[in-house]
């Protein structure tokens, strides 16, 4: 049941020269067959439940589109992260490709000129990247030095799961605000002679899409500003960090040190009670045997919000089928193509101008208008994850003091952004 989206936020080394010789042919060479059909290749980590969505779409653009064919390569991430930054970089490699699930790696390939603009083919209508349609988070995050460099692969809202049986047995709602669930996550834990034996709430802290930024965005708290200097450590955040970390370390409502599978496997085991997740993880719960509620995240002082995350999808710039590479990304994005989409993999569509009608999606959609993203904007972002982020929420639920905490990671994301506050 895991999702592309729910693993490390990082950016692999570029690969080394020896990997170089096997990195495709896609961007290289001419691949058109004998009959005149161009053949694209894309490589995409979509390894999770969602894969045969993304394969369908695939399927019916080749099925409606008999002079181009596109073979999607699903690989790792890891796999891609290792090969495709050497490959493009060199003008090998395939015409298309998800870099990564973290829209801050297209700074790593912009910076190698490894990226094809997709400007020209933005504008209104069939044919065209209707980028007027994206959610703007979506465009912001694409777009380095004021050219746009990929389209949404994909887009989505993290909503909150819970196991409706165990919330009537403990005689709590649905929570609806920041206090709620705070007193739910106390109420839905059980103890036996010291012993957790149920959790109220699944919290995951590294190897995941960020849950902890939820926390402090509902408090109107946030971890960097617009300009990339550190909040982390202002008492809105502050004051979020400190609510959720007693929770952890002292009132056990979730376990320590989670990742994103080791979350999600708790509450499809049912033995936590909540989780904050995204669409992908719906079919896998309910899989499992759970009477799934999904609810928007409380709102608490800050106001309706939520994370979203999108994975980009470029174009190499040394393709040889340019013209069909702008022609696939305007179909994969367009109105009929994402109406399929949404319906077969529980994601919301891309665009705004799209009703879904698979019920599942609905809750998620709802979302989009209060969603950020996670770091957005920032080249620094993975760094900023992994070395500053990360271990500050392991820090503080293993029972280190929040406020000094707090002013050592703000002191360093800025150190490592060159805020100089």
């Amino acid at each position: 049941m895991r999702s592309p989206l729910r693993a490390p936020w990082k950016i692999a080394a570029v690969l080394t020269a020896g990997l170089l010789a096997v990195a495709g042919c896609g961007s290289g060479g001419d691949d058109s067959s004998a009959d005149g059909v161009v053949q694209l290749s894309l490589w995409t980590g979509f390894t999770g439940p969602d894969r045969p969505a993304y394969e369908s779409l695939v399927k019916q653009f080749n099925d409606t589109h008999p002079k181009i064919k596109v073979t999607m390569d699903v690989q790792p991430w890891d796999a891609i992260g290792q090969k495709l930054p050497g490959a493009w970089a060199t003008g090998q490699g395939p015409d298309l490709a998800t870099p990564n699930f973290d829209p801050g790696v297209l700074f790593t390939y912009v910076k190698t000129n490894s990226l094809l603009p997709l400007d020209e083919a933005a504008g209104d209508g069939d044919g065209k990247l209707n980028t007027s349609l994206f959610p703007k988070a979506v465009t912001t995050a694409f777009t380095i030095d004021g050219k746009l460099y990929a389209a949404p692969a994909n887009m989505a809202t993290l909503v909150l799961y819970y196991n409706k049986a165990m919330l009537t047995e403990a005689g709590v709602s649905e929570p609806k605000t920041g206090d709620d669930l705070v007193n739910a996550a106390k109420k839905l834990t059980k103890m036996d002679g010291g012993k957790v034996t149920q959790y109220g709430i699944s919290l995951a802290d590294h190897a995941t899409i960020q849950m902890w930024p939820i926390l402090q965005w509902m408090n109107g708290g946030d971890i960097v500003d617009a300009k990339g200097c550190a909040t982390v450590a202002e008492p809105a955040s502050v004051q979020a960090l400190q609510t959720w970390a007693d929770l952890v370390a002292k009132d056990k409502v979730s376990p320590v040190g989670q990742t994103g599978a080791d979350a999600d496997t708790l509450f499809s085991a049912k033995k936590a009670a909540m989780e904050i997740n995204g669409p992908w993880a719906a079919a896998g719960f309910k899989s499992a045997g759970i009477d799934l509620g999904i609810a928007a995240v409380p709102v608490g002082a800050g106001g309706p919000v939520t994370l979203a995350s999108t994975v980009p999808l470029a174009i190499g710039k040394s393709t040889k089928h340019k013209a069909q590479a702008l022609e696939f990304l305007a179909w994969w994005t367009g109105k009929t193509a994402q109406a399929a989409f949404s319906d077969a993999s529980g994601f919301p569509p891309v665009r705004t101008d799209v009703t879904p009608t698979n019920p599942i999606v609905a809750p998620f959609a709802a979302q989009l208008p209060n969603a950020r993203l996670y770091l957005p904007g920032l080249p620094t972002s993975a760094k900023i994850d992994t070395d500053v982020y990360v271990p500050l929420i392991g820090k503080i639920t293993r029972g280190e003091p929040v406020g000094p905490a707090a002013q050592s990671a703000a002191e360093a994301i800025n150190k490592i952004t060159g805020c100089k506050p």
